[in-house]
């Protein structure tokens, strides 16, 4: 103990007996003899020791006069009740023992040899400041307020962790002034309290050792460890270290061995769910449970027996498991709680967690002794379950909060870029309901924005899927006339030989070209003339079954079709789309933090996307034009990269699909509006609707004069109806040049005219590509295909 000789503190401490022996002094003088007679006893100690009166300073008079002062506190600390009581005769914030009770000594000693117990949550500034309140309170009569609980934690003989709250009794001391205390005016105290940290200021108004605390303190200890242990439980499941999974898992097991004073507990938890009757993990917070044996979930009716189902999922009520090799050998053939048996659980305690008549999970306690859980510590759990419901109703809101922005990320974004808009007509709409108006969500617009169309389309996808459905059919045809040969020369029935040529028919029909009516065709001949004919075959023969199994174990579930070559196709077409849309999602987050503008991004064949940039746009941030020209140029930019990282992507690919890449610049600035009823922005009005107009043809329009279509694998072009746009763009060209995005070939080409729209033109920068093993290098479309065949 004695953790203060690092620091001088506003007191220098005598210990002294002189207030105590006073009051024997006046009982000596008093009327009741039996009270004169203790006192002449116990001041006879005092009899040539007059040091126990004026004060000592040198501790090591404690042991030397051990005996002496036992006797003067022989009263204080009665030995009937010093088995129990938890009491020190000390001095103030100090850790010198001067009598301690028989029960204090023996806590002491199972916390093991050596400990000396501190003072929780205090140091050297705090309780200097904290004396200095106590020399202005008792000696200079201010009145603050500086009441505040004292706590020891001590371990036990187990290592569970005791909380002792403090309360001292200041009977017995006396604080006097040194010739170091100076005067201390209420200017002087409304300063120290302006500033309750700075100790440099309190050292300067109340010295170190400008007093002296004269006599001792006797503190009572009081054992408060089930109520530091529940106020621990309320504070670790509404603190934000639930964000540190481990931390607080670990803290929170340790607080749950001193709530139950058992060192051996572990705790867990599993959420359930009613519309499937199982029980899940908790992702994110750190906890483990026994029962899912780390399983994801896990059916309620196979974890539990009969009687805990009952009581935990229909009445919602504790199951305590005092003696698990017993339950295990009653358990019969399903042996439900075998799976804790192997975890070494001994006993348990399963606590269900149910808010509102709802079950939302279960507490798991489980030990690896026999007996120490059961049904009478279990009630134990009524004091803290309020705070655990708490926690995990605010957990279970916080995943479905996590869901709802996950489907609003994935399904029906509200971009961020707008989203203070939307904030703006929810608070009017509640503010119209609470005050009994009709709420109504209005429409929101947001007008004079500037937009910025692009896409990557993947060249001639069309032709590539007809191909893969081509292949397709043509395989599945040729399995069927397989069987149906085999068929015809077991049995020789005109019907099969019927059914061979039409299945002939369909291959012929298909092998120059698919029509758009083929593939339907086909699939209803195969549906309703060839699926029943090979039900019947199946039961016929044995030998032909072989082969109808074989030719059914290679068609899809979802398409009722042979689904090979299209899958290579769907799968190249999802990888691209994938990549794509993540170069430019990442690379958004950058651009919204040069100005806030809107943006959607949709995957077709290939991926293309939407911004709008314009002061109504941003909540708070002042528009200028050049946050347009910047995001010009940062499309350019992004591109190129999203036709790098393409053709990055190529060799890996299923189906080595090409792709082409467009810009679409409009120079003029129009409204839009989100629609409620398609909960997606569009283009408001009917003349800002040419846009649409645009962006949905532009793609297919061939250069003026040719049969040569605009979009070009290698090739970024950008359409636009502008000169000054056209001079901007090729400025932007010319930078990016020199940044190794562009090659020198560079054509302006007019294109042909558009349904309701003429006299566009269009810029084609032929791109520089890199290759991941080769970054330093630049290549063009030729160069890069050639390279990757190597």
């Amino acid at each position: 103990m004695g953790k203060h000789d690092r620091m001088k503190m506003p007191f220098k401490h005598l210990i002294s007996f002189e207030k105590l022996l006073t009051k024997y002094d006046e009982h000596l003088k008093g009327d009741d003899p039996f009270l004169a007679a203790t006192a002449e006893r116990i001041l006879a100690v005092e009899k040539g020791f007059p040091e126990l009166r004026n004060g000592f300073s040198d501790f090591s008079l404690l042991e030397k006069n051990k005996d002496l002062i036992d006797r003067i506190l022989q009263d204080t600390f009665t030995e009937a009740l010093s088995s129990n009581e938890i009491k020190v005769a000390t001095l103030p914030y100090q850790g010198v023992i001067i009598k301690s009770s028989k029960r204090f000594q023996s806590i002491i000693h199972e916390a093991g040899d050596g400990y000396e117990p501190e003072i929780r949550n205090v140091g050297d500034d705090m309780d200097y400041i904290m004396s200095c309140v106590v020399v202005l309170n008792y000696y200079y009569g201010y009145k603050l307020d500086f009441s505040r609980p004292y706590f020891y934690d001590i371990p036990d003989a187990n290592g569970v962790m005791r909380h002792y709250r403090i309360l001292y009794n200041a009977d017995f001391i006396d604080v006097i002034p040194t010739d170091k205390a100076k005067e201390v005016t209420q200017e002087d105290v409304d300063e120290l309290l302006a500033n309750p940290t700075d100790i440099k200021l309190w050292k300067e108004k109340i010295p170190p050792e400008s007093f002296i605390s004269k006599g001792f303190v006797i503190a009572n200890l009081f054992d408060v460890t089930m109520e530091q242990a529940i106020s621990n439980i309320k504070s670790k499941l509404i603190s934000k270290d639930t964000l540190q999974p481990v931390k607080f898992m670990n803290d929170l097991q340790e607080t749950f061995k001193s709530f139950f004073r058992l060192p051996n507990i572990k705790v867990g938890f599993a959420s359930f769910d009613a519309k499937k009757d199982q029980f899940e993990e908790v992702a994110g917070i750190g906890f483990d449970s026994f029962l899912l044996r780390g399983r994801h979930a896990i059916d309620c009716k196979v974890a539990l027996c009969e009687e805990s189902y009952h009581k935990l999922i229909d009445f919602n009520s504790y199951f305590t498991i005092t003696d698990m090799d017993r339950m295990v050998g009653q358990s019969g053939e399903m042996q439900p709680y075998k799976g804790l048996q192997d975890q070494g659980v001994q006993s348990a305690i399963f606590a269900p967690i149910a808010y509102e008549g709802k079950l939302l999970g279960i507490l798991e306690i489980v030990s690896q002794k026999k007996g120490v859980l059961n049904g009478v510590n279990a009630q134990k759990l009524d004091d803290v379950m309020p705070f655990i419901v708490s926690a995990v109703v605010r957990t279970k809101n916080e995943e479905n909060n996590r869901i709802d922005a996950i489907i609003q990320n994935e399904c029906t974004s509200v971009h961020s870029s707008v989203y203070w808009r939307f904030q703006e007509e929810a608070k009017r709409f509640m503010q119209d309901e609470i005050e009994g108006r009709s709420p109504s969500f209005k429409e929101i617009v947001f007008k004079d924005v500037y937009p910025l169309f692009g896409q990557i389309d993947i060249k001639d996808s069309s032709q590539a899927r007809n191909l893969a459905i081509q292949r397709d059919l043509m395989i599945q045809l040729s399995e069927i006339d397989s069987v149906l040969n085999i068929a015809l020369k077991k049995w020789n029935l005109p019907i099969y030989e019927e059914l061979i040529f039409r299945v002939n028919n369909h291959l012929d029909s298909i092998k120059e070209m698919l029509y758009t009516n083929s593939e339907q065709a086909i699939f209803d001949f195969v549906q309703d003339e060839i699926s029943p004919v090979f039900e019947h075959l199946k039961k016929a023969d044995k030998e032909i079954e072989n082969h109808i199994l074989a030719y059914e174990s290679k068609i899809d579930m979802g398409t009722g079709s042979y689904y090979d070559h299209r899958k290579n196709y769907d799968e190249s077409v999802t990888l691209v789309n994938k990549t794509l849309s993540s170069v430019i999602d990442k690379r958004q987050e950058s651009a919204q933090n040069m100005f806030p503008h809107y943006y959607e991004r949709y995957k077709t064949d290939g991926v293309e996307h939407n911004m709008y940039i314009g002061s109504s746009i941003s909540e708070s941030k002042e528009y200028n034009p050049l946050y347009l020209n910047n995001l010009r140029l940062w499309q350019l930019q992004v591109m190129c990269e999203m036709e790098n990282a393409h053709y990055s992507l190529k060799p890996k690919l299923p189906v080595p699909l090409d792709a082409a890449s467009l810009i679409l610049v409009y120079n003029t600035s129009l409204s839009i509006r989100f629609r409620m009823d398609e909960k997606q922005f569009d283009v408001d009005g009917t003349y800002n609707a040419r846009y649409e107009v645009i962006k949905k043809r532009i793609d297919k329009s061939y250069i003026k004069g040719t049969e040569q279509r605009l979009t070009q694998k290698g090739v970024l072009s950008i359409v636009y109806s502008q000169k000054k746009d056209e001079l901007e763009y090729l400025r932007y060209i010319k930078f990016l040049k020199s940044k190794g995005y562009f090659t020198n070939q560079i054509e302006i080409v007019e294109l042909e005219g558009l349904q309701g729209v003429s006299g566009l033109k269009a810029i084609r920068a032929q791109i520089l590509y890199k290759r991941e093993q080769e970054p330093e290098k630049t290549y063009t479309y030729q160069d890069l295909m050639d390279a990757l065949k190597e």
